[in-house]
């Protein structure tokens, strides 16, 4: 019996992975946790605003999961590190696409 709920999926650019695997593994738990969150709830996360627009960070200590909530229920990682370079670096890697 189907019960509405839709599972979303997560994307992950081959760059995010990386991260995800080199990080220390209390930190990768915490990482997996927030996941599992925004899996359960895409909107959960804050929306950006300006030239971020239409993606969404969601906090896990200092860092930040910055995402995009695609069609077809998939949550698209755009980028994931400390909040004092994540902005600026996503920035940078959506400029880098529109070209």
């Amino acid at each position: 019996m189907a019960t509405g709920h839709t599972r979303y999926r997560i994307r992950a650019t081959d760059e995010t992975s990386l991260f995800l695997k080199r990080l220390h593994p209390q930190i990768k738990r915490k990482m997996k946790s927030a996941l599992k969150l925004i899996v359960a709830d895409p909107g959960i996360g804050k929306a950006l605003q300006d030239g971020l627009q239409g993606l969404k960070s969601f906090r896990v200590g200092r860092f930040r999961i910055i995402y995009h909530v695609a069609p077809a229920y998939i949550i698209e990682l755009v980028a994931i590190g400390p909040r004092k370079t994540v902005y600026e670096e996503t920035y940078r890697l959506i400029k880098k696409e529109t070209r």
